[in-house]
Parts: structure tokens; sequence; C-alpha cells
């Protein structure tokens, strides 16, 4: 199970060259951790470290593990941007109205400010960005590269029927976004878990050269959702407590799906700082795109209060960070300051 190659590519798909399949990649993985070396009989794993790219290769690796690779969901969505803004041009040009400003700005008399930042993102608005990157990953995917494990209709999520043409529909994003926002509002999940769930999936797609498409985006991003919540949240959610929220599922089906997850990520769960600082900005230059605003509010004087104890706070720790430094090591310009005493003679 899990070793069949299908294939849901739509009429508007363009094709690729050919590479090596999914199938052939997990048939790969498996042989290699089962070979051995010639002195030891203890099965070769490999090292997260041992993966890492030089950063001169960085532009052409993997993007949800290196920062300075581009985010593949961001590329996608530029086709429809472009599109967009043209059509924006044709109406500007045509004198036509652009409406009402939806968008609040900055004054002398008020300042708005949201709550979105990258330690502590905001929930709804951090998974309608999520979502909509998953939506461009659908509508425009490459081919339908896929794996049985993946398919819907082969382990369906529900015993309602899926309709006939279940793998040629892309799904609308109110779909997408319905979907995760139950999972995680079920989960009690939080934002910093919808951006790894992102990281996870396009890991996914570029270690074992898979497509999300309609056939198999249910399943790809539950088994993301499942495995970022066990690596992000200290207090992990069961695969039986997902059982509960979609009742058709079975746990063994659950188990089977996380484990031919983790083989193709290569057991590579790692998420350095800098790669989720990098999707979470990507992920606002989405929704300015897209113009999908995130929540401003006029600065009141509770608020305000609020950001200058913080900062405070901070700034009490970074003055004792340098004062223990200082008194770790002392240099040759910290000795101007120092007196010296009179010698006295007898």
């Amino acid at each position: 199970m899990g070793s069949t190659v299908s294939c849901c590519a739509s009429p508007e798909s363009s094709p690729k060259l050919p590479s090596r399949q999914p199938a052939e990649r997990l048939e790969e993985l498996q042989t290699s951790t089962e070979e051995s070396d010639d002195n030891t009989a203890v099965p070769y794993l490999q090292h997260i470290s041992d993966r890492e790219v030089p950063d001169e290769l960085a532009s052409e690796s993997n993007p949800s593990d290196h920062a300075r690779a581009a985010t593949i969901f961001l590329s996608k969505s530029q086709t429809d941007i472009r599109d967009k803004r043209r059509s924006n041009h044709v109406n500007h040009i045509r004198h036509v109205s652009p409406g009402p400003l939806s968008k609040k700005y900055s004054s002398c008399s008020t300042i708005f400010i949201d709550d979105n930042t990258v330690s502590q993102p905001n929930l709804k608005s951090t998974i309608k960005c999520v979502t909509l990157a998953i939506y461009y990953h659908i509508k425009n995917r490459d081919s339908g590269r896929s794996l049985d494990i993946f398919d819907e209709k082969l382990h369906p999520l529900s015993k309602e029927p899926l309709p006939e043409d279940y793998a040629a529909v892309d799904p609308e994003h109110k779909l997408i976004y319905r979907f995760v926002q139950t999972l995680f509002s079920a989960a009690q999940l939080t934002a910093e878990c919808a951006i790894v769930t992102l990281v996870y999936l396009e890991r996914l797609l570029t270690y074992a050269e898979l497509d999300i498409c309609p056939a198999n985006w249910k399943r790809i991003v539950l088994g993301a959702i499942l495995l970022a919540s066990k690596v992000w949240d200290d207090q992990a959610v069961w695969n039986v407590d997902y059982c509960q929220i979609l009742k058709d599922i079975t746990v063994e089906d659950m188990n089977e799906m996380e484990r031919q997850f983790l083989e193709l990520l290569q057991f590579n769960v790692n998420v350095p700082a800098s790669v989720y600082a990098k999707y979470y900005f990507d992920l606002r230059q989405l929704a300015d795109d897209n113009e999908l605003n995130f929540p401003l509010e006029p600065l009141g004087n509770q608020r305000a209060q609020k950001l200058e104890a913080i900062s405070r706070l901070c700034e009490d720790k970074y003055k004792y960070l340098s004062r223990a430094a200082m008194r770790r090591s002392i240099s040759a310009d910290n000795l101007i300051g120092i007196r010296r005493s009179n010698a006295v003679l007898s």
C-alpha cells in the first residue's frame, strides 16, 4: 500500500520532464536504511546535518530547508497576481471607480496596528494565508503525480460517495479554508502550527516529487497538520483524537499515512528559525498581493501601555545580558576607566 503511482492531471496542466517517480523514491529510502557498514551490522541513518546544502547552492535547493531559497507557493501565485494587476490597470485606464478604500491607514491622530507578529501570528489570518498558498499549489500544479496513500478515493475521509469528477475539479479557497479551520478549531492548534504545516507540505512535494491535486489535497494537508501538531505543540494531539473529528477514518489508516509521510520526508522534521521567518513573511506578502489584509485596530491607551511594558521588559533584559557579558570578559578598552590607587611608602 502506498507504492503505486496514480495520476490526476487536469487537461490544463503543463507537461514536465520525466523524473523519478515517488514510488521509486520511497523504495530507495527503504533500501538505504537497510544498508549496513562493512565493519558493523548497525543500520546506517543519515544525520540531518549531513543533508544540509552549502549556502552557494541554497538558491537551487529545497525552500523548506534553506532560508535563501524562494518559497514554492509564492512563485506559483505570481501568474495570477500579474493577471490581476493587469486587469486592475485596464480598469484604471477605463476610469472605473475603484470603490471605497478597504485598507486603513495611520494618521496624526490615529495609529492602526495589528496583533500579527512572527512570534505570535494571528490564528485566523494565518490559516487564511496558508490555505491560500495550498489553493495556488493545486491550481498551478505542474502535473498530477501522487501516491495511493494520499488518494481520497482509495482512502476516503468520509462515507459520503465522491463525485465522478473529484480528481478534475479544483477546490475553491473557501473549501480548503473550511477544512483546515475545522481541524485547527477542534484540535485547538496554534497559528505557528499552521506555518509549520505549510513547511512540511512543501518539503513533501520537493522530497517525494509529488504534486498536490484535487484527489489528494485533503490527505496531504491532514498528514502535514498531524505531523506539525506533534512536533510543534507541547501537548500533541493523538491520532485517535483526529478520528473523533473525522468520524469515518480509522486509527490504522492515520498511522499508516503518518509513517509514509515521515519516510517521504526522510524523517527530517527540523524547521530552522530562519526558514520559519521566511515562510511567515512570504505569507504576509501573499496576503498583500491578494488584498487579504490583516485586521487592524486603532492604538488605544491600554494597548499602548502593554506595548510600552513589553518594550521596557526587552530593554531591561538587553541591559542585563550586556552587563553579564562585560563581567565575563574585560578588554583593553575597559581598562581606561579603572582608577589606580597611590602607593604608600613606609
